[in-house]
């Protein structure tokens, strides 16, 4: 469902003195073509989302006095001393009661930490990278079946961590954080719905058949809408030969169900393994104009035969960015007061990550936690 939050502008200086100019810029670079709807932005001290046109809007709580940088020192010296603490029956970690802490922290015993480790690869400056085909926790994940077919993904996917439905209750995304081995990245956390192995050395149009299982209705006001769906081109595990080429007449389902065709889409000679064979500057394939998301999939074609190399074409859905603006150090959001933009995760939904125009060519190990309530 499209949210468009009617809270005002964030203020800039404060954003930057939490998350630093260069991440703020970088995000709202990211998404000054975007067509969807806002994606909730997390590590912030507030309910902040990014808006289509790279506008910041939510109210953000700190940022007067204190940076990421401060508000992490003074966290840990709280742990440190509480922790230092005698405990004589008082649950001392900042809930009134212990039933405000099983309401509040474990929601009746519904609240669930998903954890992930990538080490990532190589990348170009400006280009976005997939942490799917990367370990270690979860396993990596393989490429796509091939044409016609494909994969629709689930939590039982290898590289995807397996989830416990929860249905007729919804699960949400309350909070979510990072580290960071190199500064300055900003991450996407998507829910991977369908990909599909284009063959390679081939000019020939390639039907498609497969489609996702979430995100799929027409009705904008449906969790489950289809608008905000992205693709994006992916290099596997093998780089592609030193062959210019566009992905040209690629067909696809909009939001109404309608036959459209994506603008063409230049593509990478030489492209490196895990990046997106995009032009810099752009992590998702623009659509026909007026359309906000893409249902499946229908035809793929490249303009050139590329001898060699591995691509999957890939449709997600964005949940949440998660900035890592501080090399190694765990950039988060406080779990109550903080980041409750409450973004849906389905049953069975595939998580996953890109590193969003990278800052840096340097590969970067993550760790990632991303913190669920259902009710």
């Amino acid at each position: 469902m499209f949210t468009i939050t009617k809270e005002r502008s964030t203020h800039g200086a404060r954003l930057e003195r939490w998350l630093g100019a260069d991440t703020v810029a970088n995000l709202s670079k990211s998404m000054a073509d975007w067509y969807g709807p806002p994606i909730a932005l997390g590590g912030t001290p507030g309910k902040v989302w990014v808006h289509p046109g790279g506008d910041f809007r939510g109210p953000l709580a700190s940022g007067q006095f204190l940076n990421g940088i401060d508000w992490a020192a003074m966290r840990l010296n709280r742990i440190v001393r509480n922790f230092s603490r005698k405990q004589q029956g008082q649950l001392n970690a900042g809930f009134a009661s212990l039933s405000d802490l099983i309401t509040e922290a474990t929601t009746n015993g519904k609240r669930r930490e998903w954890f992930y480790n990538k080490t990532g690869s190589a990348g170009v400056v400006g280009v976005t990278n997939s942490l799917w085909g990367l370990g270690a926790q979860p396993a990596a994940g393989a490429n796509a079946a091939a044409a016609p077919g494909g994969t629709a993904y689930t939590d039982a996917t290898t590289g995807a961590v397996a989830f416990d439905n929860v249905s007729p209750d919804t699960r949400h995304i309350v909070s979510a954080w990072a580290t960071a081995s190199v500064a300055g990245q900003s991450l996407l956390c998507y829910d991977r719905l369908f990909a599909v192995n284009k063959t390679m050395a081939s000019t020939a149009t390639e039907a498609v058949t497969g489609v996702p299982a979430r995100y799929q209705s027409t009705t904008a006001t449906d969790a489950d809408y289809i608008g905000g769906n992205f693709l994006f081109v992916e290099v596997g595990g093998t780089a592609l030969a030193a062959t210019a080429h566009n992905w040209t007449v690629c067909t696809y389902l909009d939001q109404a169900n309608a036959a459209s065709t994506l603008p063409s889409l230049t593509g990478n000679a030489s492209a490196i393994v895990r990046r997106l064979d995009h032009p810099v500057q752009q992590w998702f394939a623009p659509l026909e104009t007026g359309d906000v998301g893409i249902k499946g999939l229908t035809q793929m074609q490249c303009s050139a035969s590329v001898a060699t190399g591995v691509i999957n074409f890939v449709i997600g859905h964005p949940l949440c960015w998660i900035p890592c603006p501080i090399i190694n150090l765990v950039c988060q959001a406080d779990y109550i007061n903080t980041a409750f933009n409450l973004v849906r995760v389905f049953d069975d939904a595939a998580l996953a990550f890109l590193e969003v125009m990278k800052p840096a060519t340097t590969a970067t190990t993550y760790n990632i936690g991303v913190t669920t309530v259902a009710g």
